[in-house]
């Protein structure tokens, strides 16, 4: 049975243009996995993905998910609360097109609702444009997190690009 989703592509072209959020009132850091460490890339792929339909990556081999995480052009970075997992974010760098690509960005469900989505964002579109990039980019759909469209939005990210598609 086919499903048609609505996605949306959204674009920011500086970082004056983000929209700070408040910071949360959580001890919580956001850091570089470096050395790039693939099961940590596999572990929030799956844990956040499985209840928006991220399945492309499911059937990657360990070595995959290795020669993808380990590329001088993804750098993922980790959200902790009181050292706890907790989010993450991946951005791809094209530099073919000078821009960052936010190809995932989420939260463990348990951290859901406390204004770390917010914080996230801004942190990953402010490492996005640390490399002197014309624009970051992302883009949602509607089988993503029911405030992931607003949130992009509201740091300041704009739509330049919409299709309806089917799975």
């Amino acid at each position: 049975m086919k499903k048609f989703i609505d996605r949306n592509y959204l674009e920011i072209n500086s970082v004056e243009e983000l929209i700070e959020s408040n910071s949360p009132d959580l001890d919580c850091s956001i850091n570089l996995v470096n050395p790039s460490d693939f099961k940590i890339n596999k572990f929030f792929y799956k844990n956040i993905g499985k209840k928006h339909n991220w399945v492309d990556r499911l059937i990657w081999t360990d070595k995959k998910w290795i020669d993808y995480s380990s590329n001088q052009n993804v750098k993922t970075y980790i959200l902790k609360v009181k050292n706890e997992f907790a989010g993450y974010f991946e951005l791809i760098f094209h530099k073919e097109d000078n821009e960052v690509e936010i190809a995932y960005l989420g939260l463990l469900e348990e951290y859901h609702n406390k204004k770390l989505g917010s914080h996230l964002l801004a942190t990953a579109i402010k490492k996005s444009f640390n490399t002197n990039v014309r624009r970051a980019w992302v883009h949602t759909c509607t089988l993503d997190h029911k405030n992931a469209l607003k949130n992009y939005l509201a740091r300041g990210m704009k739509i330049f690009k919409t299709e309806t598609i089917s799975i």
